[in-house]
C-alpha cells in the first residue's frame, strides 16, 4: 500500500509539473510576436559583434546553453556573469555587441546593475523575462516574454521549473530565426561541429572515399580482375567503359560466375569482365552526406558504394570507411 501510495504521490507531482510547462507553453504558442523576433534578428545580423548572453542562478544556466547554441549555429555568441561583469569583465563587451539578458522576474539584482551601464555604452538590449513590466523588460528594446498560468510546476511553486522551459524555448525560438534568415546549411553546421557522432554524421562522402581504387576494363580477363581485386582490397572492383562506370565486380559476384561455369563445364578463366559484372550498381554524389550513403548502403544490403563526380566514378566508399569514421 505505501508503494501504491508513493507512485500515486509521484504521479500527481510530476503531471503537475507537466501541466505547468505545457499550459505556459500553449499560452506562448498563441501570443508570441514574431515580428518583434525578426526586428531583433535584423539588428543581430547588422552588428558585426557578438550576442552576450547574461543571467543569475537558473536563468543565467539556460543563458549559457543559448549561447552555445548560438554560436554553433552561425551566430557568435557566449556567456557573461552578470556579477563579473559588475567587477571588470564589462570590458569583454564590444559597441558591436548586443546583449540577451534572461529573468524570470526581471529584476534579478546583479542584472538590473548593469542596465545603466550597457546603455550608457549604447549596447542593444533583449531580455527573456516573464515580466515585461520589469527593471530589465523596461531597458530593453526587445522583450520575449512568457507567462506562467499554472505556476512553475514545483510542489512549493519557489524553484524555477516552468520558467525555465519557456526561456529555453525562447533561446531556440531566436537561433532558430537567426538561423533561417542566415541561410545557414549542413556544411556549416558540420564545420562548427568536427568531433563526435554530430560531425561524423555531416561529413561529405568525397572526403572519406578512396580516391584510388580497384577499376579494370569490361574485356578483362577473369585473372586481371583477380589481380585488381586483390590489389584493391575492397572486396570489389569497378568495371569502366572509358570514363563510365559499366558495372561493378564483387567477391560475391566471383563467386557464382565460378559455380556457374562449373556447373555449365566451362573455363571460369575465359570469362570476361563484363560476363561476370553487376551492371547499374549502387552510386553516391561526392557532396552526399556520409550519413545519407550508410543508409543506401543498409536499404541495399551492401557494403560499398561508387561515388560520382559529374556523372563519372572518382572513387569508391566502403563500409569500413563508415565505420572508421564513426558514422556507424
Amino acid at each position: 500500500m505505501k508503494d501504491e501510495n508513493e507512485a500515486a504521490g509521484s504521479l500527481k507531482v510530476g503531471n503537475a509539473v507537466l501541466d505547468a510547462a505545457q499550459g505556459a507553453l500553449r499560452e506562448l504558442r498563441e501570443t508570441w510576436d514574431p515580428q518583434v523576433v525578426d526586428r531583433w534578428v535584423h539588428m543581430v545580423m547588422g552588428r558585426s559583434g557578438r550576442v552576450v548572453l547574461t543571467g543569475m542562478g537558473k536563468s543565467g544556466l539556460v543563458a549559457q546553453k543559448i549561447a552555445a547554441t548560438l554560436a554553433s549555429t552561425g551566430c557568435p555568441a557566449f556567456f557573461l556573469h552578470p556579477a563579473e561583469a559588475l567587477h571588470g569583465d564589462l570590458g569583454m563587451v564590444t559597441n558591436e555587441d548586443s546583449i540577451l539578458a534572461l529573468s524570470n522576474s526581471g529584476e534579478s539584482e546583479e542584472v538590473v546593475r548593469l542596465l545603466p551601464s550597457l546603455l550608457r555604452l549604447g549596447i542593444p538590449i533583449a531580455a527573456i523575462t516573464a515580466r515585461p513590466d520589469s527593471s530589465l523588460g523596461q531597458a530593453a528594446q526587445w522583450t520575449f516574454s512568457y507567462r506562467l498560468p499554472e505556476g512553475e510546476g514545483c510542489p512549493l511553486d519557489l524553484a524555477p521549473m516552468a520558467s525555465t522551459t519557456l526561456q529555453l524555448i525562447w533561446g531556440d525560438v531566436l537561433a532558430s530565426s537567426l538561423m533561417t534568415h542566415k541561410g545557414f546549411t549542413r556544411d556549416l553546421f558540420a564545420l562548427n561541429h568536427p568531433g563526435g557522432s554530430l560531425g561524423a554524421k555531416l561529413v561529405k562522402v568525397g572526403s572519406l572515399m578512396h580516391k584510388s581504387w580497384p577499376k579494370v576494363g569490361p574485356e578483362a580477363s577473369l585473372t586481371q580482375v583477380l589481380k585488381a581485386m586483390t590489389e584493391g582490397r575492397l572486396g570489389m572492383t569497378t568495371v569502366l567503359e572509358g570514363p563510365s562506370l559499366a558495372g561493378v565486380i564483387t567477391d560475391g559476384d566471383l563467386r557464382r560466375a565460378l559455380e556457374k561455369a562449373e556447373q555449365e563445364g566451362r573455363n571460369p578463366l575465359e570469362l570476361s569482365a563484363n560476363q561476370v559484372m553487376t551492371h547499374r550498381p549502387a552510386v553516391v554524389g561526392d557532396q552526399a552526406l556520409a550519413i545519407e550513403a550508410a543508409g543506401i548502403m543498409e536499404a541495399r544490403k551492401i557494403t560499398f558504394l561508387v561515388v560520382l563526380r559529374q556523372g563519372s566514378p572518382c572513387g569508391v566508399l566502403h563500409i569500413h570507411d563508415l565505420l572508421a569514421a564513426k558514422v556507424l
